[in-house]
C-alpha cells in the first residue's frame, strides 16, 4: 500500500464515532480522562454488544436445543447464528468447525486432553515456543507428563522474533503437535504461523495456534492458514468474557472423543453406553453460554462495519506514533522490537518497578498492566521479573499515548 494510500485510509477512519459507541470512554479515573490501554487483557464492548447481550436476557431468553416453543426457537437460531458468523470471520470450511468454549484457555486444554490424550504415546514430541502465555504451555506440561512425552520449546531472539531456523532442526518424525501464538501477547511480535503450520505438516504433525490477540487486529483465514486447531477468547474481540472459541478441523474433531459429557452432547443414553451427538454438539455438554455467544456474534459485526483493514492501519498509525514518543523518555527501554509487530508495547523504566509505575499511571488515567503477563518462562529468558504493557485497540488515538508518555513523566519526578 502506498503512503498516500495509507494516510488517506487513516485519516478517514473516524475515531470519534467509534469511541462514541464505547460508553465506557467517556469516564474519568482520579478526575483524569480514561486513557485505556489494556485492551490486550480484555477489550472494552461497544454499545451493540452490550446491548445485544441486554436484549438477550430482557426479552430473548430461554435455553437453546431443547424447547419447542417460540423463544426457545429463537435463542437457538440466534445462538447458532453466532456460530454462523464465526465460521464467516475466520473462513472456516464447515460450521461444524466451531466449537464454542468459555475461553481460549478452554479450547487448548480440550484439544491436550481430547486429542493428545487419544493421538498421542510415550515418546512423542511437541513443540512449543518461548513465547507462550501459560495457557499454551501448562496443558501440554500435564500431557505430558501423563503420557511420557517430550516438550520442546522454540526459542526467540533478543528482539522477540521466532528462531525459525532451530524450530526447523527440532522437528523430527516424533513430533506429533506444535503449538505456537499467533501474536505474542508480551512482545506483540506476529509470529510467521503459515511458516509454521507447512513445515510442522512435512513431518505429519498438526498444529495448534493461540490467536487469542490476533483475530482482533488482522484477518484470519482458516483456509490459508491451513491449521489443524485455532483458539480465541471472546472478551479480547470487543465481545462477552465467558466465550472462546476453537476452530478444529472436521476430520480431527470428529474422530476426538468428548471433552465433558453430559446434556446435549449425546443422541442417546442409556446406563450401559451412550451415544455422542454430531459435530459441533459434541463437544458442547449443558447449557451453553447463549447470551454471550450471541454478544460474540454482535462483536464480530461490529468490527467487520469497520473493516480489519482499517483497523490494522490505525493501530499501526498508533504503534508507531507511540514507539517514536517513548523513546524520548530517559531510561525507558521497549521489550519487543521485532519488525512485525501488532499494537502492543512492554516496556521497563530504570527509575521505577513496573507496578509502581502502572499504579502511577492510573492516577493519570492510564489504564495499562504489569508484571509477568501470564508469561513467566518468557520473562525468565528476558531476564526480567516484569514488564509494564500499554496495548492499543481500535477506539484508541494518539491523544492516548500522549496521556501515557506525560505521565510516564510523571513517574519520572517521583522516582528519578
Amino acid at each position: 500500500m502506498s503512503d498516500v494510500a495509507q494516510k488517506t485510509m487513516i485519516t478517514s477512519y473516524d475515531i470519534d464515532r467509534i469511541r462514541a459507541d464505547f460508553p465506557i470512554l467517556s469516564r474519568e479515573v482520579h478526575g483524569k480522562p480514561l486513557a485505556f490501554l489494556d485492551s490486550a487483557a480484555s477489550a472494552q464492548k461497544p454499545r451493540q454488544v452490550i446491548d445485544a447481550v441486554s436484549t438477550v436476557y430482557e426479552t430473548e431468553y430461554a435455553n437453546v436445543h431443547r424447547g419447542a416453543y417460540q423463544l426457545s426457537e429463537r435463542a437457538t437460531n440466534a445462538y447458532e447464528g453466532a456460530r454462523d458468523k464465526v465460521q464467516a470471520f475466520i473462513n472456516a470450511q464447515s460450521r461444524s468447525e466451531i466449537i464454542f468454549t468459555r475461553n481460549a484457555t478452554e479450547a487448548i486444554n480440550l484439544v491436550a486432553t481430547s486429542y493428545g490424550r487419544r493421538e498421542l504415546k510415550a515418546g512423542d514430541e511437541i513443540i512449543i515456543t518461548e513465547m507462550e502465555h501459560h495457557s499454551n504451555i501448562v496443558p501440554w506440561q500435564m500431557l505430558r507428563d501423563e503420557k511420557d512425552l517430550v516438550l520442546s520449546i522454540a526459542p526467540i531472539t533478543d528482539d522477540g522474533e521466532l528462531r525459525v531456523d532451530v524450530f526447523e532442526e527440532l522437528l523430527t518424525p516424533r513430533t506429533k503437535l506444535v503449538a505456537a501464538p499467533h501474536i505474542s501477547n508480551v512482545l506483540g511480535t506476529i509470529v510467521p504461523v503459515k511458516k509454521i503450520v507447512d513445515l510442522a505438516h512435512t513431518v505429519g504433525a498438526k498444529v495448534l495456534i493461540d490467536g487469542c490477540q490476533a483475530v482482533m487486529h488482522e484477518k484470519v483465514d482458516m483456509q490459508e492458514l491451513d491449521c489443524d486447531f485455532y483458539a480465541f477468547s471472546g472478551h479480547k474481540l470487543y465481545g462477552p468474557s465467558g466465550i472462546g472459541v476453537l476452530y478444529g478441523k472436521e476430520a480431527l474433531l470428529d474422530a476426538m472423543p468428548p471433552y465433558m459429557g453430559g446434556g446435549d452432547m449425546i443422541n442417546t443414553v442409556t446406563f450401559e453406553k451412550s451415544e455422542w451427538a454430531a459435530l459441533p454438539a459434541k463437544f458442547e455438554a449443558g447449557t451453553p453460554a447463549i447470551g454471550e455467544a450471541i454478544g460474540l456474534g454482535a462483536a464480530i459485526d461490529y468490527i467487520s462495519s469497520i473493516g480489519l483493514d482499517a483497523i490494522a492501519d490505525h493501530e499501526r498509525d498508533l504503534l508507531n506514533y507511540a514507539t517514536q514518543e517513548l523513546a524520548s523518555i530517559d531510561g525507558l527501554k521497549i521489550i519487543g522490537t521485532a519488525p512485525n509487530k501488532a499494537s502492543v508495547i512492554s516496556m521497563t523504566l530504570d527509575c521505577a518497578h513496573p507496578h509502581d509505575m502502572a499504579t502511577i499511571l492510573d492516577h493519570s488515567g492510564v489504564a495499562i498492566r504489569a508484571g509477568h503477563h501470564c508469561a513467566q518462562p518468557l520473562m525468565d529468558r528476558l531476564g526480567l521479573a516484569a514488564t509494564a504493557r500499554a496495548s492499543f485497540g481500535l477506539y484508541n488515538k494518539r491523544e492516548d499515548a500522549d496521556q501515557l508518555v506525560e505521565a510516564l513523566g510523571a513517574v519520572q519526578e517521583i522516582f528519578g
